[in-house]
């Protein structure tokens, strides 16, 4: 990671998608999520995704109440 939170990456197009051949500047790790997002999006299709996130919240879901289990036993 560079100075201030910031990470060289290879080049991204204008469409966000990642360049093979040439590195260029610095990006934030928001930017770099927000792009590799898209390009996951791009790549399983809208109701792919969707079913991604879905999946995430449920296991969100679950680590909180397992979470709020293991308080309650003082642990």
């Amino acid at each position: 990671m560079g100075i201030g939170g910031r990470a060289t990456l290879t080049t991204l197009t204008a469409e966000g998608d990642l360049g093979m051949s040439r590195t260029e500047g610095e990006m934030t790790v928001r930017e770099a999520g927000r792009i590799g997002g898209n390009i996951r999006k791009k790549a399983l299709g809208r109701r792919g995704y969707e079913e991604l996130g879905h999946k995430g919240g449920q296991r969100v879901r679950e680590l909180i109440r397992k979470g709020k289990e293991a308080e309650q036993k003082g642990g």
